[in-house]
């Protein structure tokens, strides 16, 4: 997205840290077999395939994978892609992508690129839990391949903080309201990006996302395809457009999930999630109550709005013991915006809300530890959190001094009472960034590229369904489709009219009609 809330990651897919939810619940994957690893071919593809963009690059895009059975389980192939930091450098120095690749397990079409979103979230974990996200049509015909972007999961990770560090950035006030919480807050704000410059080294100032979507199209000509077949949820949806931008004629079905509109500023984007944010915590009162005849909330979607709301205040004032740990208000919204993004987990946010208002706050930080990739040793499993930032803020350094945030109060709370306040000062989150992207912005058409498919969402909180249609119209070859109802993103989320679209489009190339709802 054009630039994200450093301190309020909210349009982190978190997809992936749910999956290992959905499997302690006992959810299953309805796949086939696997059928074993397909060897890389002996073959070299076609020159078509892997001419470069300019002839510097020849050597980067005559790179073979050379996969391997991954160590944690051999029905999944590992691999690594070697780019350079600076495209503007190609003889300079280097990074490995971290690749994941689970097979075909049918009649094979070719490789489908995945990306889960983040910007962060790493895309090797994403494939590597498609049981749990595709469907058997899109398993079956594809090699899901995942790769994490440059600076993400193992691919030259950002590092910033220390565990111990990071638990405080988490759980810091999200809106501070006294001088001294002020001055805390600017403090973490400031020292964040210095933090990052001084731990990550020039690789920092390479993690665009056009530096991305040119590793993108290294790994469609690695791959062996034409074309790249792809896949991309949330901020995955700006990767996609993005590549189609640089590469329009090497688009081939492209199916872009919660889609971002990539021509907004910062404050504009802030506002919409605001609401979006809004709309789904409305939509999840009205569910309680419409599903109980004693909804623990109250008995109306505003009594229940107005409980926790009070619940943040309360735990601002005073933290609710969790184990040994606490929960502070900063756990507090992120375990209540989380289970947002799907509403088949609205039940672990009942469940930890019930909790948290009988004192007890361990559920509600295990559904924030979730959202940040903190394991139960306190250690964290990808850099997430800090790879959001460092990316969204290189490609949009934008933000507003702190003694700004006050005149934000009234429009941010007019969008949305409850987080009104957490957005708006979001608005500095960059503020402490010192390095600058290498790549100018991009206007994004997608001129003379293949059909794309747009998704979004009625009630998507993280990426509000008017991006999809925004980001739609922008592309020269966008085509929107709509999801009426609640969670972020449209493919398997219970909707068999949207899957069947997805799957039909990917595996047949059958565009359906522009505009149409399911």
């Amino acid at each position: 997205m054009k630039r994200i809330l450093a301190l309020v990651a909210v349009l982190a897919l978190v997809l992936t840290a749910f999956v290992a939810v959905g499997v302690a619940l006992g959810e299953g994957s309805d796949d086939a077999p696997r059928v074993q690893p397909t060897p890389s071919p002996t073959t070299p593809p076609p020159a078509s395939v892997t001419r470069a963009p300019e002839p510097a690059l020849t050597d980067v895009y005559s790179q073979r994978i050379d996969w391997q059975p991954c160590a944690s389980n051999d029905d999944q192939d590992c691999g690594t892609l070697t780019v350079p930091i600076d495209y503007a450098d190609p003889s300079g120095e280097t990074i490995d992508l971290a690749l994941l690749r689970v097979p075909a397990s049918g009649a094979r079409v070719g490789s489908m690129v995945v990306n889960p979103g983040g910007p962060g979230a790493p895309g090797t974990s994403y494939a590597a839990a498609g049981g749990l996200v595709f469907r058997k049509p899109l398993l079956q015909a594809f090699d899901v391949v995942g790769f994490d972007p440059r600076g993400t999961g193992r691919s030259a990770p950002i590092d910033c903080l220390s565990d111990e560090e990071m638990d405080a950035y988490i759980a810091a006030d999200p809106t501070p309201d006294t001088p001294e919480e002020v001055e805390d807050y600017e403090e973490t704000v400031m020292g964040l990006g210095a933090s990052c410059q001084e731990s990550s080294g020039p690789l920092l100032g390479h993690v665009t996302t056009i530096e991305a979507a040119r590793d993108m199209d290294v790994l469609r000509s690695a791959l062996g395809e034409e074309k790249l077949t792809y896949l991309g949820a949330s901020y995955g949806t700006k990767l996609g457009a993005t590549y189609a931008e640089l590469f329009p004629e090497r688009v081939g079905r492209f199916v872009l999930d919660g889609a971002v509109d990539v021509s907004l500023d910062l404050r504009a984007m802030s506002l919409d999630q605001a609401a979006g944010f809004e709309t789904a915590l409305r939509a999840y009162v009205q569910n309680c109550l419409d599903s109980t005849d004693n909804c623990f909330l109250g008995d109306s979607v505003e009594e229940g709005l107005a409980k926790i709301s009070e619940l943040l205040e309360q735990v601002e004032d005073e933290p609710l013991p969790a184990g040994d740990r606490e929960l502070e208000v900063g756990n507090a919204f992120y375990g209540i915006v989380a289970p947002l993004y799907n509403r088949d987990y609205w039940f672990l946010l009942s469940a930890a809300l019930s909790s948290a208002l009988d004192g007890k706050g361990s559920a509600l930080l295990e559904l924030s530890d979730l959202y940040s990739s903190r394991g139960s040793d306190g250690s964290y499993d990808d850099n997430s959190m800090e790879a959001i930032y460092a990316i969204s803020c290189l490609d949009d350094p934008s933000s507003v001094d702190f003694d700004t945030v006050p005149s934000e109060f009234a429009a941010f709370e007019e969008a949305s009472p409850t987080f009104g306040k957490v957005f708006a000062w979001g608005l500095t989150g960059c503020r402490g960034i010192e390095v600058t992207s290498s790549e100018e912005p991009l206007d994004i058409r997608g001129e003379g590229a293949a059909p794309i498919l747009v998704l979004g969402t009625s009630r998507d909180p993280a990426t509000p369904m008017k991006w999809a249609e925004a980001l739609a119209a922008q592309l020269d070859s966008g085509v929107l489709v709509e999801r009426d109802g609640d969670g972020h993103t449209a493919y398997n989320s219970g909707n068999e009219c949207i899957d069947t679209i997805v799957e039909d489009y990917l595996v047949e190339g059958t565009v359906p009609d522009d505009g149409t709802t399911c």
